[in-house]
């Protein structure tokens, strides 16, 4: 896999991750240490509450979606910065025997005021089994550029 660079990108290029299966036991875990609320780490209580069942934290179905992203090679060797995230939304609930992937859609790539870096902007889309999204976001990136 190469090194990707901010000339290397185009507008509406678009990367689809494998599905991964998120188990009770990933979604208790995760929450356990992030997000330790009921609906996320006990399923009893989770089953007497609003969701009627154990779900996962939003805040893991993002750093999944990061994660498959990485996976399916979308930036190549290059590491990006992380500089921000616009439009999250938690659309459904996530729940134990969910498969996921992720879209995810180039929507701007433009060069920084920094020189030697662009800024990237992806649309991420997270959808389940049923075809149903789940999550969506607008990531912002820094990536290395060719030309200064």
């Amino acid at each position: 896999m190469a090194a990707r660079f901010l000339e290397d990108f185009v507008v509406g290029e678009t990367w689809i991750s494998p599905a991964i299966i998120l188990t009770e036991q990933d979604i208790i875990a995760f929450a356990q240490v992030n997000d330790p609320q009921p609906m996320h780490t006990d399923p009893a209580a989770a089953a007497a509450g609003r969701f009627g069942g154990l779900i996962a934290s939003g805040w893991q179905v993002a750093a999944l979606s990061m994660r498959l992203f990485i996976q399916s090679g979308g930036y190549g060797e290059t590491p990006i910065v992380g500089m921000g995230v616009d439009e999250l939304r938690w659309k459904k609930p996530v729940r134990p025997g969910d498969s996921l992937h992720v879209t995810r859609e180039v929507v701007d790539a433009q060069r920084s005021t920094r020189p030697g870096y662009g800024v990237i902007r992806t649309r991420v889309s997270v959808i389940n089994q049923a075809g149903e999204t789940v999550m969506t976001m607008v990531s912002i990136g820094q990536i290395p550029a060719r030309r200064a």
